[in-house]
């Protein structure tokens, strides 16, 4: 029942997939009471109701179900339908983290290097940004990337901060294309290739990176490139 509730979902028909979503619900299905969760916050076949929402997260989140702890976590660092609580947030982030969901392992590891909710740990952070590096996560890729190259909580290593850019500018993220232009430029991690440098630094700016954007127009405003 509940892959025909995703069948619904997946194919649009609202009606049909909460009307499965909330029989399984009824038998303490925890994916059920997320998914369910997620159709109330988004009005999808229902109006919206971030409280409705509220409640069904919280039930799967007693389950442990991931997703729940995630959105969960969101709703407490956004303060729209409980009191904030980043301490709270981070809580139920990590909870979800040590689940194994990717966007929560990124999340924590941010919330750890910048002392949200926690006390400030670039070693642990690094540990988070891995393992959500390893299931995929663009950003993870870079902000590691952007640890290793610092030595914030980890060795400074250039050659692992050029993988990690390498990594996430292939998949498209405009900051680790940046990053790997100005690795490129500085010769860290790589040989230094001016070429190179300024291939990646045009893919950032055309992906939207503003300081990609204003070197590529100085640099055509000196003549120096042609865009």
């Amino acid at each position: 029942m509940l892959q025909n509730a995703f069948d619904a979902f997946n194919n649009g028909d609202y009606a049909n997939a909460l009307e499965l979503f909330e029989t399984l619900a009824l038998q303490n299905n925890p994916t059920a009471l997320s998914s369910l969760g997620y159709m109330h916050q988004k009005g999808l076949g229902v109006e919206s109701s971030l409280e409705r929402a509220y409640h069904l997260y919280s039930q799967a989140a007693e389950l442990n179900e991931p997703t729940a702890l995630y959105n969960l976590a969101l709703m407490y660092a956004d303060g729209a339908v409980v009191p904030h609580d980043q301490f709270k947030s981070y809580e139920l982030m990590l909870r979800a983290a040590i689940l194994e969901f990717p966007q929560a392992q990124y999340e924590t590891a941010l919330a750890l290097e910048r002392g949200l909710g926690c006390v400030q740990n670039f070693s642990e952070a690094a540990f988070w940004y891995e393992e959500s590096a390893k299931r995929g996560n663009a950003n993870a890729f870079n902000n590691l990337g952007v640890l290793y190259k610092e030595g914030h909580g980890v060795p400074q290593d250039y050659a692992r901060a050029f993988i990690c850019f390498s990594r996430a500018a292939n998949m498209n993220l405009a900051e680790a294309q940046f990053n790997l232009g100005l690795m490129f430029d500085q010769g860290l991690g790589c040989e230094m290739n001016n070429d190179m440098a300024l291939e990646w630094c045009r893919k950032a700016a055309y992906n939207g990176h503003e300081k990609a954007k204003s070197i590529i127009r100085t640099l055509q405003e000196e003549g120096k490139i042609v865009f």
